[in-house]
């Protein structure tokens, strides 16, 4: 379903190797472990925080977030998103967000987001439909207007969310460990940061926190894998 980005400046780490790891043209931000694996987890990470209170936000332009879906494999290379269906992708992503959060953190899981992502998983149709035509005669095939380019990625984003947080991954969901970074990840062994841009932030927090005596080190305080 996902396509491979491609590679930045951002060097992998032992893992993000051994995973495969795929950057992300704007910024060489890498992709967070599991993100690779889930879109919607990639979604949910689509506005990273980063230092000195800057956001980089993938889906904040109709264009930027058309580009986004077709790296994805959820759009064709010819569309063209317009605002308001980006601000529904946008929309789609707080609601995973929080629907992430509630599952890290152990608290009950948002009335409004679980609305929200129940009524994208109705945008497109979830039953095989039984069709003919002369070469293939009867045959059953989901339906997918291409006037409805965003209600099926909406629905395709949904559902993986939903398999995400319902699945046997789910518990290895956790956020990254390095502040200002706001992204989640599937949790490899004690790993707790995103990229090994957050685990050095992280250990040069705790550094300096050691030689300063101050006891206020960034991160977990696990995650050396």
């Amino acid at each position: 379903m996902r396509a491979m980005r491609k590679t930045g400046a951002v060097e992998p780490d032992e893992h993000e190797e051994a995973q495969g790891a795929v950057t992300s043209e704007e910024g060489g931000i890498p992709v967070a472990p599991g993100a690779d694996r889930y879109p919607a987890l990639d979604l949910a990470n689509s506005a990273v925080a980063l230092p000195g209170g800057q956001v980089l936000d993938l889906l904040g332009t109709p264009a930027a977030a058309t580009r986004w879906l077709v790296d994805h494999g959820l759009a064709p290379a010819e569309a063209e998103l317009r605002e308001t269906c980006a601000a529904q992708l946008r929309s789609l992503r707080e609601q995973i967000r929080a629907l992430v959060s509630s599952r890290v953190d152990g608290h009950p899981a948002p009335g409004s987001a679980l609305n929200g992502l129940n009524d994208a998983l109705t945008r497109a149709p979830a039953v095989s439909l039984l069709n003919w035509d002369a070469t293939r005669g009867l045959h059953r095939a989901l339906s997918h207007p291409t006037t409805r380019i965003v209600e099926r990625a909406l629905a395709t984003l949904a559902a993986d969310a939903a398999d995400l947080l319902t699945g046997s991954d789910a518990d290895r969901l956790t956020a990254c460990g390095s502040p200002p970074c706001n992204r989640y990840l599937l949790r490899h062994g004690r790993r707790h940061w995103c990229s090994t841009r957050c685990g050095d932030r992280a250990r040069a927090a705790r550094a300096y926190a050691r030689r300063t005596g101050t006891g206020t080190g960034t991160g977990t305080g696990t995650g050396e894998n």
